[in-house]
């Protein structure tokens, strides 16, 4: 494909329109292998496990610290559980629709096996579906679904996701003006101190060591609540640096050549190149969509959510399934209360395995991200093998869903 001149990089986002012959195109790609994003974080060691907790504020010492995994179950630390998201986010805006704006809009994954230190992981990722959809916020849109596939050196399946991306014309996103009237929250003193000690609190309730049994887990259960917030810029730029992310300069440059719609000039850095998703830390571009403010990397928040599971399922737990679904942006000064309630047991291909229903609540009592997660726990019925990961198990689950 021959580059774009660099002319051709324009000096503010592109206005793409959502056609008949775009999402026509769009779908004519169902099936295709795509060139994956990245790699970033390719390679699991002590330092790049870690770092990903930091960019997410995972405590979890079974996924941070080398002494504490050398003496658990697994003899090493393992990777949280979205570490393989570092590889490359999942349903990325960056096929079909040319100009036209994409929102992370959740993903579904199921997890088989874990990452170790030396491992290296690599992607198959393909687009499975392209729907159309009537939107409030910008009313025609278009879902994209891209599965990908994370394995590790040795040819095993690690993690298989379903990503999901939401596309918008940026102009009828600002002329609908849904989120207007939405300002930066301002906090009482109190709710500071409450959201501080939910923060400083959570080391209490990550359960470790001290084994969850299957039997011991009532219907109704709620599991303790974690918070994240408010959401600041070192919140957004930490979990750029705990994926690896990074293009400055002419690696910024070339991208920006060779994929003009994606990249602008800003003139707020002087004419400097900036990708479309700038907008997580620039508030003017995030207006351009039709979002109040600067807001919060979907990732980010669908990792938030993982640990609010992996905290409360223990060392011994496996977490086989979790789904998140983006239904509100969570803006800069927006507090997320991840909250879970366990709403099913039952045993599958000889496991015993719970089903949580899970959610994100800001301050304002706004459900930003329901989803759903799956976690098998040890059993003490005897009939039952033991399991060491979630390879044992398939959920069955339908390609897009």
């Amino acid at each position: 494909m021959t580059a774009a001149p660099e002319s051709e990089v324009g000096h503010r986002p592109a206005e793409g329109r959502i056609t008949d012959e775009a999402v026509a195109a769009a779908r004519a790609m169902i099936g295709l292998h795509l060139r994956p994003e990245g790699p970033y974080l390719q390679d699991a060691t002590a330092d790049t496990l870690r770092n990903w907790c930091n960019g997410i504020g995972d405590l979890n010492p079974l996924y941070r610290d080398v002494g504490y995994g050398s003496a658990a179950r697994y003899g090493s630390v393992v990777g949280h559980p979205m570490f393989p998201m570092a590889f490359g986010w999942l349903g990325r805006t960056r096929w079909g629709l040319p100009g036209v704006h994409g929102f992370y809009a959740g993903n579904d994954w199921e997890l088989f096996r874990h990452v170790r230190p030396g491992d290296r992981i690599s992607a198959i990722e393909r687009v499975v579906g392209v729907e159309e959809k009537e939107s409030k916020f910008s009313g025609r849109l278009v879902l994209q679904y891209v599965e990908a596939s994370y394995f590790n050196q040795r040819g095993e399946l690690v993690a298989r996701g379903l990503g999901t991306c939401t596309r918008h014309e940026r102009k009828a996103a600002r002329d609908t003006g849904k989120y207007k009237e939405i300002e930066q929250y301002q906090y009482s003193n109190e709710e500071h101190d409450r959201i501080d000690q939910i923060v400083l609190d959570e080391p209490k309730h990550i359960r470790g060591a001290n084994v969850r049994y299957w039997e011991e887990v009532e219907i109704g259960e709620q599991l303790p609540t974690i918070a994240r917030g408010p959401l600041s810029l070192m919140d957004t730029m930490g979990f750029l640096v705990g994926c690896g992310r990074g293009h400055t300069h002419g690696v910024v440059l070339q991208a920006a050549v060779k994929h003009p719609g994606h990249f602008f000039r800003n003139p707020e850095a002087g004419g400097g190149v900036e990708y479309t998703g700038i907008g997580h830390h620039r508030e003017s571009v995030a207006k351009e969509v039709g979002v109040p403010g600067t807001y919060d990397y979907g990732p980010q928040r669908s990792s938030w959510m993982c640990s609010l599971i992996t905290n409360w399922m223990g060392d011994a737990g496996v977490l086989k399934r979790v789904r998140t679904e983006m239904r509100r942006f969570n803006i800069v000064g927006d507090t997320t209360f991840c909250k879970g309630k366990v709403v099913r047991k039952y045993v599958k291909d000889r496991t015993a395995l719970v089903d949580i229903e899970i959610a994100a609540e800001n301050q304002r009592g706004e459900v930003t991200t329901p989803g759903i997660a799956t976690v098998a726990l040890p059993s003490r019925d005897v009939k039952l093998p033991a399991f060491i990961d979630g390879s044992g198990v398939d959920l069955e689950l339908p390609v897009i869903r």
